[in-house]
């Protein structure tokens, strides 16, 4: 560990998987493994966020969705971070770079659902995040079609790895996307939150971005 943020040696292959986890739950430790099998990947980091500058609510104190999480995802190749808050960032491009800086050497994967791709193009900086890092897509099934219609694919269209190659992912120069199909839990934060099966402050649900 480097200044209490999770260690990497050079040419491992880290996924990130960002969101406000609030709170986490069995579907997101679903296709967490899914990515490590199918894009080859060495690591997974959760990235807990601080918040979403997108969303005007703020997510429930970050201790409690910390402790939550590591309850939720106990694997030995998957690390529960606060490393935006640690390092005082807010996108994700911002996120990315300052990883990139810090690691040199290690590849970086940004993991997200196919929802958030169809609104990748309103993220801060989307284009420099695909240009630089490898962008595996987890995608429930029915969510391809809208997914490939975003504003994102339509632009690098060319760059996706079709077919079965994702796990070609991690070793291709950005820019570089793959979509995998995963069957997911129907599970939610915003449903365990209507349940009353997690009690927390000041409720919202960001996920990515």
């Amino acid at each position: 560990m480097k200044h209490g943020l999770p260690y990497a040696r050079r040419g491992q292959v880290i996924g990130l998987l960002g969101g406000s986890f609030d709170p986490a739950h069995d579907g997101h430790a679903h296709i967490t493994r899914e990515a490590m099998k199918r894009f080859g990947l060495d690591q997974v980091w959760w990235l807990v966020s601080p918040g979403n500058p997108l969303k005007p609510h703020g997510p429930a104190p970050m201790g409690e969705r910390l402790e939550r999480a590591r309850k939720v995802m106990q694997h030995p190749r998957v690390k529960i971070t606060d490393i935006e808050a640690k390092i005082g960032t807010v996108y994700t491009a911002q996120t990315l770079e300052h990883l990139k800086r810090m690691y040199p050497g290690v590849h970086f994967v940004w993991l997200m659902g196919a929802d958030n791709l169809a609104s990748f193009h309103h993220w801060e900086a989307w284009d420099w995040i695909i240009t630089h890092v490898q962008v595996g897509i987890l995608a429930r099934p029915g969510q391809r079609i809208s997914a490939r219609m975003s504003k994102a694919a339509r632009k690098y269209g060319r760059f996706r790895l079709k077919g079965r190659k994702g796990h070609l992912l991690a070793g291709s120069a950005p820019p570089a996307w793959a979509f995998v199909n995963v069957p997911m839990s129907d599970m939610s934060s915003t449903r365990l939150r209507a349940e009353g099966q997690w009690k927390a402050r000041d409720k919202s649900d960001p996920d990515q971005g």
